[in-house]
């Protein structure tokens, strides 16, 4: 199963970052979605389930994650939902996972400042392009 969901939760785990033997740089995180609704018997708010995701992002998105990202931040996240069932033998359960292709600080919990990342680009490469060859 592969659909497109956007979720907003609350970082619940320190985010891990590793970069694979080929050089994949990859960030993962659980997040807790929690839904509030109004429970008119009561007259307050009151907190409904909480769905627990783990989120993954690879490549820039992975590296600008790790340093943007911490445990305790609110956060809106955008990407694919993988849903899988799992067996090791003695357990078995269901994993749900979401694989990031936007995310960032949920604005209406606070305020952030964003920092556009610098691309590192191989000079030679670059300066080849630029040449104007005149007649």
């Amino acid at each position: 199963m592969s659909e497109l969901i956007t979720v907003s939760g609350l970082v619940a785990t320190t985010p891990r970052h590793l970069i694979t033997a080929d050089g994949l740089p990859i960030t993962s995180f659980r997040l807790a979605c929690s839904t509030r609704k109004f429970d008119r018997s009561l007259m307050k708010w009151v907190d409904g389930e909480t769905n627990w995701f783990t989120i993954t992002a690879f490549k820039q998105l992975a590296i600008n994650t790790s340093s943007a990202i911490s445990k305790g931040d609110r956060i809106v996240v955008s990407g694919k939902l993988r849903v899988r069932d799992w067996d090791n033998g003695e357990r078995s359960g269901t994993s749900v996972e979401i694989e990031a292709e936007i995310l960032g600080h949920d604005l209406n919990w606070g305020t952030s400042v964003f920092t556009r990342t610098v691309l590192v680009r191989d000079v030679e490469q670059h300066d080849e392009e630029i040449v104007i060859e005149t007649a």
